[in-house]
């Protein structure tokens, strides 16, 4: 499971968006000592905003070097949607 995480940085007029991936999610696990399957149960805000860290400089987003400097700078965090690792393909059809 992929998170899609929008986060807005304090002095910026955009929100950012990032999707997570498997690199994210085992960095965090690397982090907190933690089972991601742990974190589906019960997400911090922290685990959420370390996951969009991870996920901003996968995506080639410039944020801070040290996690608590992106943290100060935070004005808003919200998961947008979950998405599955490997979705499925669509259903067949009747129609051509």
């Amino acid at each position: 499971m992929h998170v899609r995480i929008q986060y807005k940085k304090t002095g910026d007029d955009a929100p950012v968006e990032v999707v997570t991936s498997l690199a994210n999610i085992v960095a965090w696990e690397r982090r907190f000592k933690r089972k991601a399957s742990e974190m589906a149960q019960a997400a911090g805000v922290e685990d959420l905003a370390y996951l969009a860290w991870e996920a901003s400089k996968t995506a080639k987003v410039v944020v801070p070097a040290v996690f608590d400097d992106f943290l100060n700078r935070l004005e808003s965090l919200e998961i947008v949607e979950e998405v599955p690792a490997n979705p499925s393909p669509a259903a067949p059809t009747d129609e051509l």
